[in-house]
């Protein structure tokens, strides 16, 4: 998606099937999952709950929070880490590392309202207007201190990829409000657009997103292909009475001045033992190096290659084209 007018260049949803036969399609395995599905999607809700904290000006990308749990309780539920991580973290390395306690902590801070607030202007719970009427409407529910805390990490609350990647591009493109469209679009005057966030938390939140590439210790360096400054925040959900996962890496390139969202989802991935990951450069490993044996079948094991590899294939395309858009002009 074009960040700045909403405009659609790719919307994909596989399984897919011959239109000259859908008479006979009667699996939900056909339906159009970016705009239908309705889904808990997991970490990607993180990049939100720190963005509302800095909008509110309760926080910082420096804010430090201190002695973080590994794990903690609400209600009946435990809330723990994916990962054994430092007690100490700051805002932008709670993103980076995808700290779940982190998220909930600054959630508390917002409190209810602020975060309700904050993801209603991005349109993340409602059901959004778009071309096709086969669009999906996010579950309602009863907000909560344990409802804030799970929903801090995109877990019990839900709404369409459609909707994810308007409130990244809205994130991306300066904070202005966009509507998805699978109309061609020749112009985009941002500024004549409502404008829902800063452009100063616009700015700390994609500089964040690409450290969530580029850093070692990001869960999403396979997206880390040279020459694009990818920023994106991954997100790992296990499904509802399922022990399947449904994993989602939402990107915005390039960083520096988003023009485009890339969403990936994969619905309940395999690990790929077999697979060669071929790992970025580090401090460690310079040139990088090759990796077979990885059983875990988390986001940044597979959506963050999926999303990678698209990237390296569609960037020249789309180079090209604003290229040719900027001489034309």
């Amino acid at each position: 998606m074009n960040v700045e007018n909403g405009e659609i260049l790719s919307l994909i949803s596989i399984p897919d099937y011959d239109l000259n036969k859908r008479i006979a399609i009667k699996s939900d395995e056909y339906t159009n999952k970016i705009t239908l599905g309705v889904y808990e999607l997991g970490s990607v809700f993180k990049t939100f709950t720190i963005a509302a904290g800095i909008e509110n000006k309760l926080i910082n990308s420096n804010t430090i929070f201190e002695n973080l749990e590994n794990s903690l309780t609400c209600d009946k539920y435990t809330i723990k880490e994916h990962d054994k991580l430092p007690k100490n973290l700051s805002t932008e390395q709670i993103l980076i590392r995808s700290s779940n306690i982190g998220a909930v902590r600054i959630a508390q801070k917002l409190g209810v309202q602020k975060y309700k607030n904050f993801l209603n202007s991005l349109g993340l719970l409602s059901t959004i207007n778009f071309d096709l009427e086969e669009v999906g409407t996010p579950l309602p529910f009863k907000w909560g201190k344990c409802k804030l805390a799970t929903s801090s990490y995109g877990h019990g609350i839900t709404t369409t990829p459609l909707q994810l990647a308007r409130a990244y591009a809205i994130l991306g493109n300066g904070g202005y409000k966009i509507q998805p469209t699978l109309t061609k679009k020749d112009e985009t005057h941002l500024k004549k657009q409502e404008q829902i966030i800063s452009g100063k938390t616009s700015s700390v939140i994609n500089l964040m997103l690409r450290k969530v590439v580029s850093q070692e210790e990001g869960t999403a360096n396979f997206a880390n292909v040279q020459g694009y400054d990818i920023a994106g925040k991954t997100g790992t959900a296990v499904k509802y009475n399922s022990k399947e996962k449904l994993n989602t890496f939402v990107s915005l390139f390039p960083s520096d001045k988003p023009k485009y969202v890339l969403l990936v989802m994969l619905d309940e991935p395999k690990a790929a033992p077999d697979f060669v990951y071929e790992m970025p450069p580090s401090e460690k490993h310079p040139n990088g190096y090759k990796y077979k044996g990885e059983k875990r079948n988390t986001s940044g094991w597979n959506t963050v290659v999926v999303a990678g590899k698209i990237i390296e294939k569609i960037g020249p395309i789309l180079a090209i084209n604003n290229l040719q858009a900027s001489i034309n002009y």
